[in-house]
């Protein structure tokens, strides 16, 4: 039977007890119709993860034992970092999913000149929410024990004048330069443009600001594929793959 892997923000140390979350309570005793007895894994994001087990559980209200350490944690010794802009929906979701199984280390969504998504206020927060339950259901399911970092929405110009990488790339499907023409590094920032991709003077701009342009191959990939494709390339060079 499969233990389920639980993000919670309580808390956590071996031979104590602790009662979780209300919405870890809904799930565990609605959804997943769990008992007392049942086991678990749980992970706080602090390094690491928990064995517990279920000693008090009802629709609102779930008590667990917490036992064994284990100091894993899975994370790659890649530390990417995925600057991408906004897309439409699923597509945006579905990036932010597979970048999180593909081990990337901090996500910031981009407004860039091609951007369509306009988000601000109560809009906003409910977006980044959601955005962070997506990361953390792929953390659980892939077993990671650290939740990628989740950057609030920032300027394309904002970004690309900050501080970044060992190695800082742009996606250029009209370059010739490939992942090999690159030193080796331990820590690289991916910049990726929108469904209609970055603007020439966006590119432009963000070489002048230390990144260097990489292409894919010759075929033009779509925003939720090119940074999953880039993600892999640089996992399989210089990561853990």
């Amino acid at each position: 039977m499969r233990i389920p892997r639980i993000y919670t923000t309580v808390t956590l140390a071996s031979n104590s007890q602790v009662e979780l979350e209300d919405n870890i309570a809904h799930y565990l005793g609605k959804v997943l119709r769990m008992s007392t007895g049942r086991e678990l894994v749980l992970f706080n994001s602090h390094g690491g993860e928990y064995q517990a087990t279920i000693i008090d559980i009802n629709k609102k209200s779930v008590r667990v034992e917490v036992g064994a350490f284990n100091a894993e944690n899975r994370a790659s010794p890649l530390k990417t970092h995925l600057a991408i802009g906004l897309s439409r929906g699923e597509r945006w979701d579905l990036v932010l999913q597979k970048a999180t199984e593909l081990g990337v280390t901090e996500i910031t969504p981009l407004i860039t000149e091609r951007c369509e998504v306009k988000l601000s206020g109560e809009r906003l927060e409910k977006k980044i929410a959601h955005w962070q339950g997506i990361i953390i259901s792929a953390c659980e399911q892939c077993q990671l024990n650290i939740l990628p970092v989740l950057n609030a929405p920032v300027n394309f110009n904002q970004f690309i004048a900050g501080d970044h990488s060992d190695l800082n790339l742009v996606l250029h499907h009209r370059s010739d330069k490939k992942l090999h023409d690159y030193s080796a590094a331990k820590s690289c920032t991916l910049l990726i443009g929108p469904e209609g991709g970055l603007s020439d003077e966006e590119i432009t701009l963000a070489q002048k600001n230390s990144f260097n342009v990489l292409t894919l191959g010759p075929r033009v990939l779509r925003t939720e594929t090119a940074p999953l494709t880039a993600l892999s390339v640089l996992q399989m060079a210089w990561g853990d793959f």
